[in-house]
């Protein structure tokens, strides 16, 4: 009798806690929502969280309020998400890095894959490489060559460690048996600045903000790390095409929230974004700037977050990268 009564008890509690969640979804938005970038205002995660969140405001009625949250390699922002209530009001958006912390960082103050609800993934960019005008190389086996011929003494930026740009070159050494010396910046502005004043040799980084030196005569487009060409890189080739074989490497950005979220919120908010992205006027902006758009369900977005964290966990360990 007493396990009965313990049992109807639990049963009691469980019901009392379903009718909260549902009465709080029903009622959902009925405040601003808060969007986490765990980045500096301008870049690529905040160009994504700010176009997506002012269409899905429209739609759901309510405002949605960008929060800049940066450093420690986007982990201090990220980590607002994972310690905020799970009621719907607070989500975050995230790039590449959010998958590369885990295998880079050994004390992040959160885990990945059990502290975050995925919501949806927003779009991918693929990434290109270039180099100051004054380097002797047109393409990429030139490039390639030249950096084996000179071993060492070549050097390349990145966006800063464990960026998607820093490791996609750190993937192009160890498929092309090269040693380039890196330079981490803090964002991709300052690398492309010395990059276009010779300080700096070669660099990846998405398409949109290279390409502009590159049309200006500042840089030279060497190839697009993308199974197909893309307009947006002009008749840049890709790297497959120019020999690296299977090479294609990017960044990306979606949306994640606090694990515990009620699923008819998170669901909701995924259409939202998705309905977003669907749209032609912001799709043609995101391809303008080698930028394509997706917008998922959260269980194809926590997949596509699994494999990148194993991914990108064998280019960190094969090139033994350490956090700074």
């Amino acid at each position: 009798m007493k396990s009965l009564v313990r049992a109807l008890g639990a049963l009691v509690v469980i019901s009392a806690s379903a009718s909260s969640a549902s009465a709080q979804t029903q009622g959902w938005p009925n405040r601003p929502i808060r969007m986490v970038v765990p980045y500096t205002p301008g870049g690529y995660t905040d160009m994504m969280a700010r176009l997506v969140s002012e269409k899905v405001a429209a739609s759901l009625g309510q405002s949605i309020v960008i929060e800049n949250k940066p450093g420690a390699n986007a982990a201090i922002g990220t980590d607002t998400v994972a310690k905020a209530a799970p009621d719907g009001y607070t989500f975050g958006t995230v790039i590449a890095a959010h998958s590369v912390n885990p295998s880079l960082k050994a004390n992040l103050p959160y885990n990945t894959e059990k502290d975050f609800t995925y919501v949806s993934l927003m779009s991918v960019a693929p990434l290109i490489i270039v180099t100051t005008p004054s380097l002797p190389a047109k393409n990429m086996q030139e490039f390639i060559a030249l950096a084996k011929a000179k071993p060492g003494q070549l050097n390349f930026a990145s966006s800063g460690i464990g960026s998607a740009a820093h490791l996609t070159m750190e993937m192009l050494k160890s498929r092309e048996g090269i040693n380039l010396q890196h330079v981490p910046y803090k964002g991709t502005a300052g690398a492309l600045q010395d990059l276009v004043g010779g300080q700096i040799n070669v660099m990846f980084d998405i398409i949109g903000p290279l390409m502009e030196q590159v049309r200006a005569g500042n840089a030279k487009a060497l190839g697009v790390a993308a199974k197909e060409r893309v307009p947006a890189a002009g008749d840049t080739p890709t790297l497959i095409e120019q020999g690296v074989k299977d090479f294609a490497s990017g960044t990306w950005a979606g949306i994640i929230a606090p694990a515990g979220v009620p699923k008819e919120i998170v669901d909701r908010m995924s259409l939202e974004a998705k309905k977003a992205l669907a749209d032609p006027d912001l799709k043609k902006k995101l391809e303008q700037q080698g930028i394509v758009a997706m917008g998922t369900t959260p269980e194809e977005f926590k997949a596509f977050v699994g494999e990148e964290i194993a991914r990108w966990k064998q280019v960190i360990t094969a090139a033994d990268i350490k956090a700074e």
